[in-house]
């Protein structure tokens, strides 16, 4: 288990941790969320020792040694860093040379995954004459050929067409699956819901947000109903404190306003027609993020 415990990093005057406290458990993964500038990237570079913290520990597996980390870890960050004119089999020894891999086990691994990630043939090209996407494989290669026990990417899906992110995500599993802790750093929403299984929002330097996903997402009432009916909806269209998402056939969505209760709309669908199904919709984690963001930023002045 990766445990951080009441973590605090100034930069200057500015603090980029403020007593941030997270506890990722074996063999799952873990969403870190926020706005750009909450101070993510300062706490994964904590973490995995690029950066020292002014206060607070970081364990893994009970370990408190950086060098313990570094060794473990493999580190995607959101800022690639290859080298342009080197083939992509001379940038994948030279990381697996850094991690201690024989020439031996770096190439049975650097074949495996080339392969794994639809990338076979590419040993003999130059970096520099790949696409985005395909540098990005590239370095997600790199980071696993060590076969760490944690595993941090950080925006892993920049620069992938859906094809190859479905891919990547069907990977992540696969090393979940093995045994392998995963930290998820993304804006993508819906990677996260599809990904994750527990998550900490940051916002400002703190923790705003920490728990389960089922269990975060029960603690926010969401403001959409579901409606279907025997027949047509167009009358469900026009109750009162309500406004139409999405409608198709005999099943409408509504948006309630603040002041609107459920009981209110329920009230008045079942007067107006033959109800099937109401169902209060879970809230997305985007709109548990958007909320949760923007009632933690202090009020203007």
């Amino acid at each position: 288990m990766l445990s951080v415990h009441h973590l605090t990093k100034f930069y200057g005057t500015h603090c980029a941790n403020d007593n941030v406290s997270i506890e990722v458990h074996k063999g799952r993964i873990f969403g870190l969320l926020g706005p750009n500038g909450a101070g993510k990237t300062t706490l994964i570079r904590m973490i995995t020792g690029i950066t020292l913290p002014d206060s607070g520990t970081i364990t893994l597996d009970g370990l408190d040694s950086a060098d313990v980390r570094r060794s473990r870890i493999g580190y995607l960050p959101e800022e690639r860093g290859l080298y342009k004119k080197l083939t992509v089999a001379a940038q994948l020894r030279y990381f697996a040379g850094l991690k201690g891999l024989s020439a031996a086990a770096a190439d049975a691994k650097i074949s495996y995954w080339l392969d794994r990630m639809d990338a076979s043939g590419w040993e003999g090209k130059k970096i520099e004459e790949l696409s985005k996407g395909m540098q990005q494989k590239v370095q997600f290669i790199s980071t696993i050929l060590h076969e760490p026990s944690v595993l941090i990417l950080d925006e892993p899906f920049s620069g992938l067409d859906p094809v190859n992110a479905d891919l990547l995500i069907a990977v992540t599993r696969e090393l979940q699956q093995a045994g392998t802790t995963i930290i998820l750093s993304t804006h993508q929403m819906d990677q996260v819901e599809r990904l994750c299984d527990d998550i900490a929002l940051i916002n400002r330097g703190r923790v705003v947000l920490a728990g389960e996903v089922s269990e975060v997402r029960s603690r926010y009432e969401s403001d959409r109903i579901r409606i279907r009916t025997l027949g047509p909806v167009s009358d469900l269209s026009a109750i009162p404190g309500t406004q139409v998402v999405e409608q198709s056939g005999s099943t409408i969505v509504l948006r309630r306003d603040p002041g609107t209760s459920v009981r209110d709309v329920l009230g008045h669908a079942s007067q107006a027609a033959d109800i099937v199904e109401f169902a209060v919709l879970q809230p997305s984690l985007h709109e548990i993020f958007v909320r949760t963001v923007t009632t933690s930023e202090p009020a203007a002045a």
